[in-house]
């Protein structure tokens, strides 16, 4: 059973906080979904990804390629299990999360952006539909300049 750790971007902007999330993702040999709300962030997290440094590429596609299935990171809109099986799942914007996605999953991390007061309240909603159906879920803040686990 996987547990959720909600992510409190409140320093680093989401496609600073990403990469790093990904590589330790990574790291541990696990596949990863990144769901988002729309096709348009995806596409523009899909070109700061390209963007960023040669040491370290972080090898990835937008979902709907023929390649999907042997992508290590595959960006989607789509709800439901993704083509590349993933044992992690990077939740973005508010994207739908049920328990029985973080039960089937290594690991689901839930990102959300500290000044919208929207992306706040989701996060909120999230967390308290994830506990009350038995998922373990722990809170991280980089409000001091680095990753701190807050509950």
């Amino acid at each position: 059973m996987g547990e959720a750790y909600f992510y409190h971007l409140i320093r680093q902007p989401l496609e600073a906080a990403l990469p790093v999330l990904l590589e330790k993702a990574l790291a541990a040999g696990w596949r990863v979904a990144v769901r988002g709300r729309d096709a348009e962030q995806m596409e523009w997290l899909d070109r700061k990804l390209w963007l960023g440094p040669e040491e370290s590429f972080l090898p990835h596609g937008l979902a709907g390629g023929a390649q999907d299935a042997d992508q290590p990171v595959l960006l989607t809109c789509e709800s439901g299990p993704a083509a590349n099986d993933p044992a992690c799942l990077m939740v973005l914007s508010g994207a739908p999360l049920g328990p029985d996605e973080v039960k089937r999953m290594q690991r689901v991390c839930v990102l959300f952006d500290g000044a919208d007061p929207a992306a706040m309240e989701q996060a909120r909603a999230c967390w308290k539909a994830l506990t009350a159906a038995g998922c373990a879920a722990q809170y991280w803040s980089d409000e001091s300049g680095r990753w701190e686990k807050k509950a």
